[in-house]
């Protein structure tokens, strides 16, 4: 069964080598996403609520280039720079993601690049 990397121009250029998203048969794994605008390159928001929502733009249009949307992720990881920032990146989080059965997700606390302050990434299965 081949690898297969999965490319958009909906989501930002990974800028090292590795794909935005993998396929290996029904398995969909999307790489870290951050609040870049794709057309752009340029961090979009300055507060945990902005960065949240256009990182989860990042993963669906990921997820929609392999196949998939939300309704197939089993796992989410969320990385935060600040324990603080857990209330905000929480309730964009439940905004978006709002019908279940829901995902398992993991937060956990990092450091990231300068002026990005959320980091998440997907692990979609295919088909029943």
């Amino acid at each position: 069964m081949a690898k297969t990397e999965i490319r958009t121009e909906n989501a930002p250029t990974p800028v090292a080598n590795f794909s935005q998203g993998v396929r290996k048969g029904n398995i969909l794994q999307v790489a870290g996403q951050v609040a870049f605008d794709p057309a752009t390159g340029a961090i979009v928001g300055e507060t945990v609520a902005e960065q949240t929502r256009q990182t989860l733009k990042n993963v669906a249009a990921v997820l929609e280039a392999g196949g998939a949307s939300f309704d197939d992720v089993v796992m989410v990881r969320v990385y935060l720079t600040d324990t603080g920032h857990f209330g905000e990146m929480n309730a964009v989080y439940n905004e978006v993601i709002n019908s279940g059965p829901f995902s398992g997700r993991t937060t956990v606390y990092v450091g990231l690049p300068a002026g990005l302050l959320v980091e998440i990434d997907a692990l979609a299965v295919l088909g029943d």
